[in-house]
């Protein structure tokens, strides 16, 4: 069987942006400088480190930069933070990188996001892969794992409580074991073969290096009432689900709903892929955010 790496390659360059309030804001880069933009929100806790596409970034001409969310990795924390809050940090960071028409792709918990800043039409377009969904939303209701339905009861309830006893017992490990114990065989192929693992346990290790709080506010946001209609985007949005998908936290039916909520989206439900498909399947996922000019076979590169 040949080496498979799928397009994990240590990150290319490493910066740091100051925003207004002070703060730092991490990030990680890979793919050519002159490339096409598009901006990579990371799942639960995961560092700027891992990255996806690293083998077909140089033919697609795309620029590569994973941001690492406020208390997680190089990122300052920013405890009161909200989803729309993250919009502001996203404009303040693609002023000071001199993004034009930038894409981002949302992947798992980096869902929403990626569809705040959608929502705000900041991002020319939008991807999300194994995305999370409006959890809250009625018609998911009777769809959701009991164990992610007594989640939200206990964030509507008491998100600070909530979010104070999910920081003091969560870690790196604790996460690995549980995408692990969730995941399909098709997942674990993947997240398991040797170069993927230590990378993806690393990314772990730095998303929990100022400690959990910054995890679980994020988890608090994901979790929460959304402050932003989803109805309202106008950029494109493609989203991307695999069939073999098997984790509770996703969407319960891989964007269903969703696809249907957001006038301008593209829903892609590959039967035969996992949750995993953001590293299966880099080449598709990006190439759907490329302008038409950037197209292959456009004619130019």
């Amino acid at each position: 069987m040949p080496f498979m790496d799928h397009g994990i390659r240590e990150p290319e360059r490493l910066g740091a942006a100051r925003l207004p309030d002070g703060r730092m804001l991490g990030w990680a880069q890979w793919g050519p400088e002159d490339g096409t933009p598009v901006l990579f929100f990371s799942g639960a806790a995961m560092g700027r480190s891992l990255g996806f596409g690293a083998d077909v970034l140089a033919r697609l001409g795309v620029r590569l930069i994973s941001v690492d969310r406020p208390g997680l990795g190089a990122s300052s924390p920013a405890p009161a933070r909200t989803l729309n809050d993250w919009v502001a940090d996203i404009r303040h960071l693609a002023s000071a990188l001199a993004l034009p028409g930038f894409g981002v792709v949302g992947f798992s918990m980096g869902a929403p996001f990626a569809l705040a800043c959608a929502a705000a039409g900041l991002p020319r377009a939008v991807a999300v892969v194994s995305g999370q969904d409006d959890l809250n939303h009625p018609d998911l209701a009777g769809l959701l794992h009991p164990d992610v339905a007594g989640m939200l009861r206990a964030v509507a309830g008491d998100p600070v409580g909530f979010e104070a006893s999910f920081a003091g017992m969560a870690n790196a490990d604790l996460l690995w074991k549980l995408i692990t114990e969730t995941s399909s065989s098709a997942d674990l192929a993947v997240y398991t073969s040797p170069r993927f693992e230590a990378a993806f346990r690393q990314a772990l290790r730095e998303g929990f290096s100022q400690g959990a709080q910054g995890y679980a506010h994020d988890l608090i946001l994901a979790m929460g009432r959304w402050p932003f209609d989803v109805a309202s985007i106008r950029g494109p949005v493609d989203l991307w689900y695999g069939g073999l998908d098997t984790s509770i936290v996703h969407s319960p039916d891989h964007g269903g709903v969703l696809s249907r909520r957001i006038p301008t989206a593209r829903r892609h439900l590959l039967r035969d892929a996992g949750g995993s498909l953001l590293w299966t399947h880099a080449g598709d996922i990006l190439e759907s955010l490329l302008p038409p000019c950037r197209q292959p076979g456009s004619g130019r590169s």
